[in-house]
């Protein structure tokens, strides 16, 4: 497994962790401390999800492209799309809950892809690494 596509599954899996926290625990964290109101902007979430889909889609692609499951990319394609209508729509169409809940549902989907994807490489490279004895008992 390259080392660029390692980091960028664990970079996507933290990224939809902190899409989690920023959904679940800022809420609560706000009537605490009202100076972190910036995190609640538009603009924080236009930015992660500039960040979320190159790094996800490259590293969805790559690791589909060694192990054949394309169902992972599926995951990570509908967790992002959920997290462009979470913005797109914002509290207009669905409220303050929808919102919440499609970022959540969408970061969820992201994350599941990226860890099963990570693992499946991590299971392609240990599969086909010709030093690996337990394949030539």
């Amino acid at each position: 497994m390259s080392p660029t596509r390692e980091f960028t599954d664990k970079f996507a899996v933290s990224l939809s962790l902190l899409c989690l926290a920023h959904c679940l625990i800022l809420p609560i964290t706000l009537v605490l401390l009202p100076s972190l109101a910036v995190l609640e902007s538009e603009a924080f979430h236009i930015s992660m999800i500039c960040i979320v889909i190159p790094t996800s889609l490259y590293a969805l692609s790559v690791g589909c492209k060694q192990h054949k499951r394309h169902l992972l990319l599926g995951f990570g394609i509908t967790g992002i799309t959920l997290l462009i209508l979470a913005v797109v729509l914002a509290e207009t169409t669905k409220g303050a809950y929808g919102e919440k809940f499609l970022t959540v549902v969408g970061a969820c989907l992201v994350a599941t892809g990226h860890i099963y994807n990570f693992w499946l490489c991590k299971k392609h490279t240990c599969s086909t690494d010709p030093s690996d004895q337990s394949l030539t008992k």
